[in-house]
């Protein structure tokens, strides 16, 4: 049999090896003929060989093949629930709910995953040593020492895949934290809180991290640990958390981080897995779809909410205007945020010439707005991290399209033209008015003519999810009218006010939220004056945008970004009107046909 096996071409090399050893040590191994024969055939079997040929297979480094997701299971089960109402009517839905539930297909599906995830290393049991109850229990690990370089104190991270720390009761060194996906972590024999007691036969006691740091820069190969175990074992399965991170973050700039070596740094929008809360100051996260399976440190939720506000307090800085009005409006703004943000609905009763926003009021333009707006409290709003999940199209149920940014930046030019591309697709909402119809406007098409009175009832029902008044008479937009176009299967445009937010980023109507944005005051002037573009701030006159207004449509859309941006789906600038125009009809295929990141409540 071992002669066939060794003339089989396919068999594993390292299996063949690890045979033709066992045949050479056979008389020198202390066990008996029928151990031998079960081990031999252990070795021998075509079962064995299989899943050594599936582990170098998934543990291979092939670039080639990569899973292009890792919650597949998730995807069948929401399947389910999309074709259950209707497998009792057709034949195909009733074939795919039944084939969905077979056992044997969800095994496969959950094997994916597990793959995907890379959640199939061992974890391999601690080794029982026969002690003395009154001795000390001691284990003995060893791991092979990565190639990547390491500086900074307290970490054996880049080597190990762990942090160590002097334990504050004791004096002694311990372990601090298991990085998930390490050496530590995969070996299965390193826990937080196990004391270390020596290092390649070097005795640690009396000695700090960094001397143990300067052990392990010096070693080569394989290192020795002895570890005396800790009374529970930290530590387990990776969590399967998603979040989308609002803003940046460079590990080595951060004084606080237990560990730069460690950190994971990331820009704000990019989506991270969270495989560890263990901490409540440093999360383990990864990049999602970063193959690297090492974990890196991020700054917690709590961290990061603690330090925004420290910086905030640092940088408020009221001053004594006419009523105090200042530390109302610019308390809580960054220290190099532009003063004209501020804005006159914000400040009644603002006088002071210093600021520009107060100092000369723009003419009185046509928009909806909040009546009861109230800055402040959005600028109270921490946005740190959300926790996301993938939501997959529906076929003949669209996200709405929420268009937000300032007054003047072209919404409604975008608008406009996408609704042209397929007038049976794309759809607006009629609005309500409390004015009497003009001559030629009709009912239902134009507006919804309604009493004040009826409106005002309706408004404070809160059935409008913005509402505003202009030269006596009231405007909205009411949540049912939407709700209406998305169940008809149209796809909703609305261009809002961007306090209408609050309303409209519901789990009931999942909007795709994309703010246009204007360039800076120079592109901005420049492109508007050569587009001969008329101001739409001043409706008696047709005119040209002046530089009060561009500089005007500038600072609300930094101050939008400033209070919303956490909500945005995507940002388009509008420098250039054909490009934006493109690159809006891009992002509604892209909502149409992928799968896309959006708040975790969304799809539970």
């Amino acid at each position: 049999m071992t002669a066939a096996v060794m003339a089989n071409g396919n068999w594993d090399p390292a299996l063949s090896r690890l045979l033709v050893s066992l045949e050479e040590a056979r008389q020198a191994l202390p066990s008996s003929e029928e151990e031998f024969g079960f081990l031999s055939d252990l070795l021998q079997s075509r079962e064995l060989h299989a899943l050594v040929k599936v582990h170098n297979k998934i543990v291979s480094k092939d670039d080639r093949f990569y899973p292009t997701l890792s919650n597949s299971m998730q995807i069948a089960l929401e399947v389910l629930d999309v074709v259950a109402p209707r497998a009792p009517l057709r034949d195909e839905c009733r074939e795919l709910f039944q084939l969905l539930q077979r056992p044997h297909l969800q095994g496969l599906l959950c094997a994916h995953d597990a793959v995907a995830q890379k959640d199939y290393f061992p974890r391999l049991p601690e080794i029982p040593l026969e002690v003395d109850e009154d001795e000390e229990t001691i284990k003995i690990v060893q791991l092979v020492k990565s190639n990547e370089p390491l500086s900074g104190a307290q970490s054996v991270e880049p080597i190990v895949g762990a942090t160590i720390k002097t334990d504050e009761d004791t004096g002694k060194i311990v372990i601090a934290r298991i990085m998930h996906g390490g050496a530590a972590d995969r070996s299965g024999l390193i826990h937080v809180g196990d004391e270390v007691c020596e290092v390649n036969g070097i005795n640690v006691e009396g000695k700090t991290p960094n001397d143990v740091l300067k052990i392990l820069q010096n070693s080569e190969g394989t290192i020795t640990f002895k570890l005396v175990p800790a009374d529970s074992k930290g530590g387990g399965r990776e969590s399967k958390v998603r979040v989308r991170a609002h803003f940046n973050y460079i590990s080595s700039t951060d004084p606080y981080i237990p560990c730069k070596e460690a950190g994971l740094d990331f820009v704000r929008g990019d989506i991270l897995h969270i495989v560890s809360q263990d901490d409540a100051y440093w999360w383990q996260a990864r990049r999602e779809g970063d193959r690297n399976m090492r974990a890196g440190l991020i700054p917690s939720r709590a961290l990061q909410e603690r330090r925004i506000l420290h910086e905030r307090t640092q940088q408020e800085k009221p001053e004594e205007g006419p009523g105090g009005v200042w530390s109302l409006g610019l308390h809580l703004l960054p220290s190099n945020f532009p003063v004209g943000l501020c804005s006159v609905s914000a400040l009644p009763g603002c006088q002071s010439p210093k600021s520009p926003s107060c100092a000369s009021k723009p003419k009185t333009k046509k928009i909806m707005y909040d009546t009861a707006e109230n800055d402040d409290f959005d600028r109270e709003e921490v946005a740190t991290y959300e926790e996301v999940a993938k939501l997959y199209p529906r076929p003949g149920l669209h996200r709405p399209l929420v268009l937000i940014g300032p007054p003047g930046v072209g919404r409604n030019e975008l608008k406009r033209r996408l609704v042209a591309t397929d007038p049976d697709k794309y759809k607006t909402p009629t609005p309500y008015t409390s004015r009497p119809p003009r001559q030629g406007e009709v009912n239902g098409k134009d507006y919804f003519f309604v009493s004040r009175e009826k409106m005002e009832e309706d408004v404070e029902a809160g059935k409008f999810i913005e509402f505003g008044e202009y030269k006596g008479n009231l405007y909205g937009t009411s949540a049912e009218s939407v709700k209406s176009l998305v169940s008809a299967g149209y796809v909703c445009i609305l261009s809002p006010h961007y306090q209408a937010l609050k309303m409209l980023r519901t789990p009931q109507l999942k909007p795709y939220i994309v703010c246009i944005k204007p360039p800076s005051f120079e592109v901005l002037k420049e492109t508007r004056n050569a587009a001969y573009a008329r101001s739409t701030f001043d409706e008696a006159n047709s005119r040209g945008f002046t530089d009060e207004e561009f500089h005007e449509m500038t600072h609300r859309g930094e101050r939008i970004e400033f209070l919303y941006g956490h909500l945005f789906d995507e940002v388009i600038e509008n420098a250039d009107l054909s490009t934006a125009f493109e690159q809006l009809v891009q992002a509604m295929k892209r909502v149409e046909t992928e799968p896309l990141w959006v708040p975790a409540s969304w799809v539970q």
